[in-house]
Parts: C-alpha cells; sequence; structure tokens
C-alpha cells in the first residue's frame, strides 16, 4: 500500500516498466546516437509521406479541482478575459473537472456554494456558469463525481444538473479520483480493483437510470496501469475514453526534483505510454492523459514556474501525440492545498489579473504546431538533449518542432523534407531554464487579455530541400516548412 503521496512517483514508474519492453525506435522521440561526435551538429530528415497517425483536434486540455467550479465568475462567458486564454490555446478542447477536492465535495443546488480543499460545496449556479463558459471557448468536458465519500443520490442529482447546463458540451462523466490511492484514505487497506469496479456500476446504473444516454470515462488512476487494462476488458463498450494521471517529478520537497531531472530524458515514460497505447489499440477506445504536470502537491517553485517547464510541456505534448494518445489535461489554478499551484499554465500577478505562466507558453506552441498528422523522421542529435517532431497540416505545409533543453549548449541543426521549397521559424526564448519572466514566443507576449499576436517569422533559406537553423540552448523553434 502507498503510505504518502511522496511515494506515487516511485510507484507508477515501477509498476509502469513491470512486463515492458522500451521501444528500440520511436519516430519523433529522442532517438539514441551511434557514433556521433560532430560537436552540436544536429540532423533531422523529414519524411513527409510516411504519416504516422491524426492529432486530435481536441488534444489539448486544461485540469481542475472542482472547487474551482464554487468560485463564482470563474468559468464563466462574462469572464472575457479566462475565456480568451483558454480559445487562443485552441478553437476546441477538453476542460476537466475533479482531482482531489472532488472526493470530499457535496452537492447543495441551491447552495452556498463554497471552495475548499475538503469541505467543497457545488452549486447549480456554478454549473450554469460553467456551461456559458464551454460554450463561449468552445472546448468539452469530463466531469468528475465523488466516489470517495459521496453518496449515489447526491451524484444522480448532481449529473442531472450537469448534463442540463452543459448540454452537447459533456464528453463524459467520471466516478472517483484515482481510487488506486483510496486504500489506507477513503477505503480499508484491502481495497481491491474488483471493490472499485463494484462500486463504479452501481454509480452507473444509478445515473443511467436518470440519463440513459450519460457518456463515461475512466479509470483515472495513477499508479496502477493493470486498472486501467481490467477496467478497459469489461467496459470498452460503454466508455467514451480511458483516463490516467501522471506527474513528472514530485513531491516539491524531493530534492532530486529538478530543473535538471524534469528535462532529462525519461527512461520509464515510453513504457508506460506504450502499455496505455497498447490497451487502446486492443479495445478501441482512445486514452487520455487527464491530469498531469510536472511536479505533484502543487507544483515546485523554481522549477514548475520557469521555461524549463514551457520546453518539457511542449516535449511531453508531443511525446503524448507519438504514443497516440487523444489528450493532455494540465492541472491549472488552485490546487487540493488550497493555494495557485506553481505549475499552473494561467497564473494571476499581483494585480489580480491573468498572466501567462511558462508553461501556457510551451503548450501554445503545441497548438499551432500540432495540428494535422504526424509524420516519420529520424534524429541524429549528437549527444545533446535535442527532440523533434513533424506533423504534416491539412493544408499540406509540414510543421517542425525542434526543443533543445540543454542549459548553455546550443544545437546546429541541418534538416531535411523533400518536396519542400520554403520555410520560416518562430522561436520560444527565454533568458535561461530558470526564467521566470522574459518568456516568447514568435518575439510576442500573451496579452493580460489572453490576446497572442505572433512576430515576423525568421526566413529560413532551403537548397535542394535541405536548411540550417540554429536552436540555442533553453530555447524551441518551430518551423513551417513549404
Amino acid at each position: 500500500m502507498i503510505q504518502s503521496i511522496g511515494e506515487i512517483l516511485l510507484w507508477q514508474r515501477m509498476l509502469a516498466s513491470k512486463g515492458l519492453h522500451r521501444r528500440a525506435l520511436v519516430a519523433g522521440l529522442l532517438l539514441p546516437v551511434r557514433g556521433l561526435s560532430q560537436g552540436n551538429s544536429v540532423r533531422v530528415q523529414i519524411q513527409p509521406q510516411s504519416r504516422l497517425g491524426q492529432i486530435p483536434a481536441d488534444f489539448m486540455g486544461l485540469g481542475y479541482e472542482v472547487s474551482s467550479v464554487s468560485e463564482h465568475g470563474l468559468f464563466s462567458a462574462s469572464n472575457h478575459a479566462y475565456v480568451q486564454f483558454v480559445r487562443t490555446l485552441s478553437p476546441a478542447g477538453v476542460i476537466r473537472i475533479g482531482g482531489n477536492t472532488s472526493d470530499y465535495a457535496s452537492w447543495s443546488p441551491n447552495g452556498p456554494a463554497v471552495s475548499s480543499p475538503k469541505a467543497t460545496v457545488v452549486d447549480r449556479r456554478g454549473i450554469r456558469d460553467l456551461g456559458t463558459f464551454l460554450r463561449a471557448t468552445g472546448w468539452r468536458v469530463i466531469w468528475g463525481f465523488n466516489l470517495g465519500r459521496g453518496a449515489v443520490d447526491e451524484a444522480v442529482d448532481e449529473a442531472v444538473a450537469v448534463a442540463s447546463s452543459v448540454g452537447d458540451r459533456l464528453l463524459a462523466f467520471e466516478i472517483g479520483n484515482e481510487p488506486d490511492l483510496f486504500p489506507g484514505v477513503h477505503r480499508p487497506a484491502t481495497y481491491s480493483y474488483a471493490d472499485y469496479y463494484s462500486e463504479y456500476l452501481r454509480f452507473k446504473k444509478a445515473i443511467r437510470d436518470k440519463l440513459p444516454n450519460a457518456p463515461f470515462a475512466g479509470p483515472d488512476v495513477i499508479v496502477h496501469p493493470d486498472w486501467l487494462e481490467q477496467f478497459a476488458a469489461t467496459e470498452a463498450a460503454d466508455l467514451q475514453l480511458l483516463t490516467y494521471h501522471y506527474y513528472a517529478e514530485g513531491p516539491p520537497d524531493n530534492p532530486a526534483s529538478t530543473i535538471e531531472n524534469l528535462l532529462k530524458p525519461n527512461e520509464i515514460l515510453p513504457g508506460l505510454l506504450g502499455r496505455l497505447e497498447s490497451a487502446s489499440r486492443a479495445f478501441r477506445l482512445p486514452y487520455r492523459i487527464c491530469e498531469t504536470n510536472s511536479c505533484f502537491g502543487g507544483g515546485k517553485p523554481g522549477v514548475s514556474d520557469t521555461m524549463a517547464s514551457a520546453l518539457w510541456g511542449l516535449d511531453f505534448m508531443f511525446t503524448l501525440a507519438q504514443f497516440n494518445a487523444a489528450g493532455v489535461n494540465m492541472e491549472t489554478g488552485v490546487n487540493h492545498l488550497g493555494f495557485l499551484s506553481y505549475y499552473t499554465p494561467i497564473g494571476v500577478d499581483s494585480a489580480r489579473k491573468f498572466v501567462a505562466t511558462p508553461l501556457y507558453y510551451g503548450m501554445l506552441a503545441f497548438g499551432m504546431a500540432s495540428r494535422g498528422e504526424r509524420v516519420q523522421l529520424t534524429l541524429e542529435n549528437a549527444g545533446l538533449n535535442v527532440t523533434a517532431y513533424a506533423v504534416r497540416s491539412d493544408g499540406g505545409d509540414v510543421w517542425l518542432t525542434l526543443v533543445n533543453k540543454e542549459a548553455a549548449r546550443d544545437a546546429q541543426v541541418r534538416a531535411a523534407c523533400p518536396g519542400i521549397a520554403a520555410a520560416d521559424l518562430l522561436r520560444l526564448t527565454a533568458p535561461s531554464l530558470s526564467s521566470k519572466d522574459g518568456v516568447l514566443l514568435g518575439g510576442s507576449l500573451v496579452t493580460g487579455a489572453g490576446k497572442w499576436a505572433r512576430g515576423l517569422p525568421e526566413p529560413v533559406r532551403v537548397t535542394g530541400g535541405e536548411m540550417e537553423m540554429d536552436v540555442p540552448a533553453a530555447s524551441a523553434a518551430i518551423l513551417r516548412l513549404r
């Protein structure tokens, strides 16, 4: 049994690696390099006709504690700046409402609403406002119910209210948050998958009695991929998608939760994602990492709120896409401990105005460069911590993303792509990996109104389908190849 949240990451990595073989070659991921000794010279060969799969239009996502819904005015069409921050990330996406607070929350239609780590009260007004927010942004919602300490009848009434308020913006309901961590917290230490599944079925049946077409997702676990596999095997015919949680580092007081460790190649993540992808393929169900960020427990100052998080987020989202995930929900806003997380993409400044944090810029870069179909590439990185990804848009352009996670070593990149005659690039930059301010995409800031206008792209000379560019340390380059 897991004794504390501080053990989550260790269990997650151990369980992910059991019975798995690391892929020797994954298109677009950091590839092993043999026999390269040419300094900082990086080579990329794109194969635009070798198509690997479409990145869903609603891949982008944000995740919130249910307590955020009880902050009246946050999720509302009248909150114009926040609506724009979300729409700037993507015209389509998914908001997930749940988190640890959901297993302590209660439903009171007439309120008053309360936003609290372990005493949140959700009312009808908050859910109605959420419906207006979803329609204003064009995004959909995954809504989680209190399985930890909640009653079935209360969940049914809440489900009816959510379905009525959000309408076709409802992607799925989830029952419980991280139920594989219930033993010793919400349930006896002997609590098993079979126990969880029995409870899930009871809640689902009661909701379906009132809402026959209610869509569901799950199991929303964090350390037991085998629970997801069992859930998929029994529920495949009655699910919208499979859901899993992942945090790169943690807890915040762990000395190993550093920028260096956040950015170095993760030896375990490919195994975990390979396992989730296999379940997805076997049962013909999409899977989504519906809660994630750089460091659990609210993030680590000096790591989660820096340029390093922007590069991590950009690289991580492309990695998920390479393993055919349906999408990702970056945890956002006030966390289960009651304070604004260091890792939140949309922050608040000293004047209580919304502001784009470094992670937001990494997500924005992904949104720009990921609209289309992934294509094959090979990468020779000369031992540098550099990754590369290529996407072909519906219009035929190829978007090449280069991420240099080195602290001090620049990369000189030579890229080749048959059929390309012209190219330009935008850069994701900051003074250093540890910078909390001064992050720019295309030389531009995201305004306090949530708007971003890209600057003029840098022209890149193309000769015979080949081009050269530099990607300085602690930066990324987004190239459009035409």
